[in-house]
């Protein structure tokens, strides 16, 4: 019997759901990939970034690479997966989030923009056709109603 839950976003939370794990997730999209980077920038306890790491390994967003700096023993360096690197949009998301419901007064410690022009972007739902959906105009339906 299967007891994962049927919602994803539970599931999703499931692994996503505690502060440091994205928090994680976002220093590794800032090219931090050693423990003792991540930590750093974090000042997070090193058996919370342990938990964290091996929770997101074990869930496959994370996969780990050997490496040696020279006098030191082997040890393991953290990279995304694909599914690491379809959380971008999540992060993207939540920042946008917190800029425009809780600012800061010196305003956005980041900015998104495109690499090819510069120019600004924003998160939102598009149609199958790429076209922006306003999320007034957006409904979540339950699994049968979708089938119907």
């Amino acid at each position: 019997m299967n007891d994962d839950p049927a919602c994803s976003i539970e599931r999703s939370l499931q692994i996503l759901g505690e502060r440091w794990s994205l928090l994680v997730l976002r220093e590794i999209f800032a090219d931090k990939h050693k423990f003792a980077e991540i930590q750093s920038s974090l000042g997070i306890a090193s058996n919370l970034l342990s938990a964290r790491l091996k929770l997101l390994v074990e869930a496959g967003v994370l996969c780990t690479q050997a490496y040696q700096e020279p006098g030191s023993r082997p040890r393991q360096s953290y990279h995304l997966t694909q599914a690491g690197r379809d959380l971008w949009v999540v992060l993207a998301a939540l920042q946008q989030w917190g800029d425009h419901h809780r600012p800061r007064p010196s305003g956005p410690s980041a900015l998104r923009r495109t690499r090819s022009t510069g120019q600004p972007v924003h998160i939102g739902f598009l149609d199958e056709d790429g076209h922006e959906v306003p999320g007034t105009d957006v409904v979540m339906l339950s699994d049968t109603a979708a089938r119907t």
